[in-house]
């Protein structure tokens, strides 16, 4: 597919959910907010999801200067810049950003306000990390295509283990669900299972092709609250959801221009609800699906403006550091839980959603609902 077709696609998509939820979505009260305060759907419509703000550079942490990390991020001699993020990650007030041209990870302490840049030495350096994990006590699993292997750092960033044999996979993403880490293998269009602590093989599942249960180039990768593991199909334009021991359960999506398809997706996450987040880097957006496969609701769009996505890649959701970024709301929307969505490229590099309600506002009853936006739209088959 061409850029220009790329752009025709993106720009029907959004014409189209636009309408969508014009056309759908009940009016609400009149609400008065904060100049420039961005929602999806927009006002005077219900809310769901505001955009609070963009992670770009130190600046954003306050960080005081590193001479280490303002070489390898930024000319500039005064501010250490996100240069090609992917995957990032939040765990206790600090933002992991796997960053790789930085040839690391960077960490964005919100608490202390300090900026690092965790790069790792001797065997545990990294040369392209592309995504990050961070499991409850702390450790960090880390992908690296320039390596082909995952990088094992403990809780305090130090370096343990390096997951993979020569020439044995070429991981983009993993996730941890138990004792096994679930790792996407783009070269060989599989997912390999590890035990988490020793990266032992268990078993494989996935093989080249584009029929069911088949996998070409698949990126990212997400475990639901019902273990079942959600696999980005990308080059095959969907979203296929397995057991926790590789057997198909469904597929959500397809290629086309339309609400509820896909042309480039990457990015997955999935909520407490059940609800999958899938960011497009063509479309420039990120789409929400229920469980069952119906489209929601979709938020961002490409441009320059604060909330502008250009290739937007990683998409993480936390439920545990709201307080640390609450500030940025509007003061009557009450925000659930975080999703952090990374651009590869353009001036914004890490932005950040709020989910939520607005307060003195009706929502729909079902708690695993966004809005009536295409409620019949089914995009599982």
């Amino acid at each position: 597919m061409t850029m220009f077709e790329s752009r025709v696609l993106r720009r029907a998509l959004i014409a189209l959910a636009v309408s969508l939820v014009a056309a759908c979505a009940a009016p609400g009260p009149k609400v008065v907010t904060a100049p420039g305060a961005v929602f999806y759907p927009a006002l005077p419509d219900a809310p769901r999801i505001q955009h609070l703000t963009t992670i770009m550079s130190d600046r954003d942490v306050n960080a005081a200067d590193s001479s280490l990390a303002k070489f390898v991020l930024g000319d500039d001699q005064n501010v250490q810049r996100l240069k090609q993020p992917y995957g990032v990650a939040m765990y206790e007030g600090k933002l992991y950003v796997a960053d790789s041209r930085a040839s690391g990870l960077a960490v964005f302490d919100f608490v202390q306000h300090r900026f690092t840049l965790l790069s790792g030495v001797g065997n545990g350096r990294m040369q392209r990390p592309i995504n990050v994990r961070i499991d409850a006590d702390g450790t960090k699993y880390v992908t690296d295509t320039g390596r082909d292997q995952v990088l094992v750092y403990d809780g305090s960033d130090r370096f343990q283990y390096a997951y993979g044999a020569d020439g044995e996979f070429k991981p983009v993403d993993t996730v941890i669900s138990g004792e096994r880490l679930y790792v996407v293998d783009i070269k060989h269009h599989q997912v390999v299972v590890l035990d988490k602590r020793t990266g032992k093989p268990q078993f494989k599942f996935g093989t080249a092709g584009s029929e069911r249960g088949e996998l070409f180039h698949p990126t990212n990768i997400a475990v639901g609250p019902d273990g079942d593991v959600y696999v980005v199909d990308t080059s095959n334009f969907r979203v296929q959801r397995f057991t926790a021991e590789g057997k198909l359960v469904r597929i959500y999506g397809d290629l086309g221009a339309e609400v509820g398809k896909f042309v480039r997706p990457k990015g997955i996450a999935i909520d407490r609800s059940g609800r999958l987040y899938v960011g497009d880097s063509a479309f420039e957006n990120v789409q929400i699906f229920d469980n069952d496969g119906r489209l929601l609701l979709y938020f961002g769009q490409p441009g320059a403006g604060a909330e502008g996505l250009n290739l937007p890649a990683g998409v993480s959701i936390d439920y545990k550091n709201v307080e640390l970024f609450r500030r940025y709301a509007d003061p009557r929307f009450a925000i659930d839980y975080l999703i952090f969505v990374v651009s590869q490229f353009g001036p914004n590099k890490v932005d950040v959603y709020g989910f939520g309600k607005m307060n003195g506002m009706s929502y729909p009853p079902d708690a695993k609902s966004v809005t009536t936006q295409a409620a019949n739209t089914n995009t599982a088959r």
